[in-house]
């Protein structure tokens, strides 16, 4: 059995799957436009795109808005696939960069960390770019879809709900990760019942979109059988020729262990899964000391008690300079064991979804 499609509205994938917006700099226009060639959706992460501009420290705004609209652009010279822009609420610059991505015509925007209950107050008339909350609750949902239909009478394209065993920033709290009641699955079905509400009374279809931990086409089928449309990978892309860091970077995920995998209370407030490193240990034993803010890039970040730039330490590791920084991963990273191309990671996730479903 093939994988289905993936509909947005008029759009149409031809794989139900969604690459994950990784930052600072992991996904970019390399990956993100291999992603849309081989029929996913190919996602351009708006975390801190510019952090290598030379203006960036005196005009962070600016540099970050032209990296991000170069990285559309080139993106859409190297396919003609679906691409979209992850962007963080939390981000000070998160307006500019929704209107970035809509000037540039972007396909969706996939919006997190954080409710971003006045996304659709940037729409205008012409705009077709679909807005897909990032959520992990069926409370978000919920939430999102009342405020939406109220200020704006408009109901979202699609929810990706983003499980504990993501990697990066997690939208639940510290207690909640290792809770059976708060598994992907569970947030997954209680997301589903709700939204299907929304869809009864509307009569809009809204996709439902598993992510965090989704490792091969048998999670797929897993989650395909539990009613969602499609689902979202990160991890997996890492290890990909086309993927935007360092292939050091990479290297890590594939010499990375089971008991590396770390969940660490991030500067920004939230709890966050990566891979252990000297770095991480140095920052649990307290050494390292808060620092100077250069960007504000974070409106949770309180830079006076911080111990180190996540914007930094993050850009660091994409470069492979892990004595000053740390990569985030999910919790199945150290099963990957070595780079590969993203058509053959895809090939191989159709594969295995077809035997899963024989």
């Amino acid at each position: 059995m093939k994988l289905p499609a993936l509909i947005f509205g008029n759009l149409k994938t031809r794989v139900p799957i969604i690459q994950g917006g990784m930052g600072v700099g992991i996904s970019l226009s390399g990956l993100a436009s291999a992603v849309a060639r081989e029929g996913g959706i190919g996602v351009i992460s708006a975390a801190f795109p510019g952090i290598n501009e030379p203006d960036i420290s005196k005009n962070s705004d600016e540099a970050n808005k032209r990296v991000l609209r170069d990285e559309i652009r080139k993106a859409r010279k190297l396919t003609d696939g679906i691409l979209g822009v992850n962007i963080m609420v939390a981000l000070t610059n998160y307006g500019d960069m929704v209107r970035t991505s809509l000037e540039e015509g972007v396909d969706l925007i996939f919006a997190g960390a954080g409710l971003p209950l006045d996304l659709p107050g940037y729409l205008a008339a012409h705009h077709k770019t679909k807005l897909v909350p990032i959520i992990s609750s069926a409370r978000a949902a919920k939430i999102i879809c009342k405020k939406w239909l109220h200020r704006f009478d408009y109901l979202p394209d699609g929810f990706v709900v983003e499980g504990p065993k993501a990697g990066g920033h997690i939208g639940l709290k510290m207690e909640q990760i290792s809770d059976p009641d708060f598994s992907l699955e569970t947030l997954v079905k209680e997301v589903i019942d709700i939204v299907q509400k929304f869809e009864a009374e509307t009569h809009k279809a809204i996709p439902v979109i598993p992510a965090g931990g989704i490792y091969n086409g048998d999670d797929i089928h897993k989650f395909m059988k539990l009613g969602a449309a499609g689902v979202q990978l990160g991890t997996r892309f890492v290890a990909t020729h086309e993927c935007d860091a360092d292939k050091a970077f990479k290297q890590l995920y594939v010499d990375s262990r089971s008991q590396d995998m770390v969940i660490i209370q991030s500067p920004v407030g939230m709890p966050g899964r990566a891979i252990r490193n000297s770095f991480l240990d140095e920052v649990s034993k307290g050494t390292k000391t808060p620092f100077k803010c250069p960007f504000h890039c974070i409106k949770t970040c309180d830079s006076k008690k911080s111990p180190y730039c996540i914007a930094l330490a993050l850009a660091n590791a994409r470069k492979g300079k892990f004595k000053y920084g740390f990569a985030f991963a999910g919790e199945n990273a150290y099963r990957i064991k070595k780079i590969i191309s993203v058509k053959e990671l895809m090939e191989s996730l159709k594969s295995e979804y077809s035997l899963a479903a024989a």
